[in-house]
């Protein structure tokens, strides 16, 4: 990650922390600060309020981005007290500094589907249209899981794909697409979902070699250990299944 890039994120999950220093903060509530994938917004968004509902003097932070980036975050010590990452590498990086606390559970999976304007004027219907001249590709910088799974799938294809920009998340791409900067990207099915009529989704069979699991866990260190967990809990339980599988993620 740039170096630049590093102090901006790290600096934007300690004004979140800050928010809510002291015992009880200036709110007299307690701060949890839950780092996810870009990918979970719609869905940690709801449990967010979920949480909060079942404990009121809690006041749940989400900061949302490219799971690399996120990850990057707590190994340089920004504070957290959850990680939920879109693919086992990257959680493996939390893990690799000690930075786990217990073994990281995987809770979701989701695959990529090509988004594209709902009228798809380029008329697109397969991942090898991507790759036609004059087809404006939008796709996540291969360092994110977004992008690792999209390098895989070309890979599996024997497609290559000149992308117009690489993104650093999974919501940028397809930013650029109802913005209409580009003809095509490759997002995840519940990113389509969630803006159902603003973009069409196109299933590809490749798709399915590319599939990611996302695992959550406590970091090390969180002084709201104890709610970290019951978050956990939350997000793999009867609530958090429901929320998932209504957004179009698989769920163990």
């Amino acid at each position: 990650m740039r170096l630049a890039a590093a102090f901006a994120t790290l600096a934007l999950v300690a004004t979140l922390s800050a928010c809510g220093t002291g015992p009880g903060g200036e709110s007299g509530r307690r701060t949890l600060t839950v780092l996810a994938a870009a990918s979970l917004t719609e869905t940690f968004g709801q449990l967010e309020k979920r949480f909060e509902a079942a404990h009121p003097d809690v006041d749940v932070r989400l900061a949302l981005g490219g799971s690399s980036d996120l990850a990057q975050q707590i190994v340089h010590g920004a504070p957290a007290d959850v990680f939920a990452a879109a693919n086992p590498d990257t959680m493996g990086s939390v893990v690799r500094a000690g930075l786990a606390d217990g073994a990281p559970r995987t809770f979701a999976r989701n695959e990529l589907s090509i988004a594209v304007p709902p009228d798809n004027p380029r008329k697109i219907g397969s991942l090898a249209d991507l790759a036609r001249d004059g087809v404006v590709v939008v796709l996540c910088a291969p360092q994110v899981p977004c992008g690792a799974a999209s390098t895989k799938v070309q890979r599996e294809a024997g497609v290559r794909i000149s992308p117009a920009s690489e993104e650093q998340d999974v919501k940028s791409v397809l930013g650029k697409i109802l913005a209409g900067e580009a003809d095509a990207g490759l997002v995840y099915v519940t990113d389509v979902n969630a803006q159902q009529g603003k973009v069409r989704g196109i299933p590809f069979p490749e798709a399915a070699s590319a599939r990611n699991d996302y695992p959550i866990a406590v970091v090390r260190g969180s002084e709201r250990a104890d709610l970290a967990r019951q978050f956990v809990e939350l997000v793999r339980g009867e609530a958090g299944r429901d929320a998932l599988t209504r957004a179009g993620f698989e769920v163990p």
